[in-house]
């Protein structure tokens, strides 16, 4: 089974015991990874954009006599995103839905009045625009959960919008179910990187129905655009491997890792390549490789302590919940988590003292929430969580009060 990424936000389906989490960690592997010229040529043919004619930021007059029915020039930067909330989200408007059938351009979302995170936030970038507000896209992690689809599993990755209202003051909006972010992970992209993002996407989608051929048509649109992306090159390693063309699988995937290396996908989808190829040496030398990322991988102890909760296994869950803390300290759902152990345990003292460390993590960082019906956040700098701020006390379980933050 290949694992494949998309940009836009999935409802988990399938939570897998074997499970594979992305990070901020390195692998520890070197794979002397070098261009072949010829390969590459092979895999990225085109001269020119080949959709230059899609514009996933257009937005025709019927949305702009929207915004400007509804936008007064007289109104400030802050009002003028609160209205564009109600416009997009309110139910006397668009009242838009979610949705992860399909990614949508800005005036296909806009008609369809529904989309997943990247057409919904095509649409609010297009709009704010026009209204006069400073947009622009942003990326961030998720606590990844992995989704089956067919014979791929598929980690969604998250995008949202934000601009500036003042100095040091801006927006954030979002547009999802209720899912987990990881804390301060956030990156400003440009719109020609969202625009492949956005190829990307239509390519997953088709790889998904089983159209590995026009998968491909879009993946190499999308690495035109951007060949830096890991992301892309994995998932056209992934079509290629369907297409059994091994050469250009190897290649796509070894691009992926040495672009970025904390894709753990990658290697992931190189150990399968190399242990269903026969080479049980490289297989093994991946897994191993994936293995030491993962017991330094906050997110992989998490996963497993979530498996050993639902299995009602109290001790496992509480010792991979706690790894999980010691590795990163300021993720407000570890504490939660470990305080459910600790209250199903019968210590409710020590479960009260990690709600309330949680909570504080919560209230003291504006950057770290979970998105729900709250679709737009006003952040004043002063608010974000730094290395040095002062009055913030973590509850370690089972310890004094420590003021790390890591």
């Amino acid at each position: 089974m290949n694992l494949i990424h998309s940009q836009a936000v999935s409802c988990p389906k399938v939570m897998l015991p074997c499970i594979l989490l992305g990070g901020c960690l390195s692998i520890d592997l070197d794979l002397q990874f070098e261009e072949n010229p010829e390969l590459y040529a092979q895999i990225i043919t085109q001269k020119e954009d080949l959709f230059a004619d899609v514009d996933p930021l257009f937005i025709n007059d019927e949305v702009k006599q929207l915004i400007d029915a509804n936008i007064s020039f007289r109104v400030t930067t802050e009002e003028r995103v609160e209205i564009l909330q109600d416009l997009l989200y309110g139910e006397g408007f668009l009242n838009v839905q979610y949705s992860d059938e399909k990614t949508h351009t800005a005036l296909e979302a806009f008609h369809a009045q529904s989309g997943n995170c990247m057409g919904v936030i095509n649409l609010y970038i297009a709009m704010a625009r026009y209204g006069g507000v400073e947009a622009r896209f942003q990326t961030v992690d998720v606590q990844p959960i992995w989704d089956r689809r067919g014979d791929l599993l598929v980690l969604s990755q998250h995008i949202n919008a934000t601009g500036r209202i003042t100095v040091r003051r801006r927006y954030i909006v979002d547009f999802t179910p209720e899912i987990a972010l990881q804390q301060l992970t956030s990156s400003i992209i440009t719109d020609e990187q969202a625009r492949a993002y956005y190829f990307n996407n239509l390519g997953v989608e088709e790889l998904i129905a089983g159209n590995t051929e026009q998968a491909l048509v879009y993946f190499k649109n999308s690495l035109f655009l951007d060949n830096s992306s890991s992301m892309v090159w994995n998932n056209i390693g992934t079509a290629f491997n369907r297409l059994s063309n091994k050469e250009l699988a190897e290649h796509s995937y070894r691009k992926a890792f040495s672009n970025d290396q904390t894709n753990a996908t990658a290697i992931n989808n190189l150990a399968k390549f190399y242990r269903s190829s026969g080479d049980t040496r490289l297989a093994r030398e991946y897994e191993l490789a994936i293995s030491r990322f993962n017991q330094q991988n906050p997110y992989y102890h998490f996963a497993q302590g979530n498996l050993a909760f639902a299995a009602q296994n109290l001790e496992a869950a509480r010792v991979a919940f706690r790894r999980a803390l010691r590795l990163k300290k300021a993720e407000p759902d570890f504490y939660f988590a470990l305080a459910q152990v600790y209250a199903a345990l019968g210590n409710a003292g020590e479960a009260q003292s990690l709600v309330e460390s949680a909570n504080e993590l919560l209230a003291t960082n504006a950057e770290i929430y979970k998105p729900s019906s709250q679709k737009v956040r006003i952040i004043d700098a002063a608010t974000i969580l730094r290395e040095t701020s002062p009055g913030l006390s973590i509850i370690a379980p089972g310890g004094r009060p420590s003021g790390s933050r890591n």
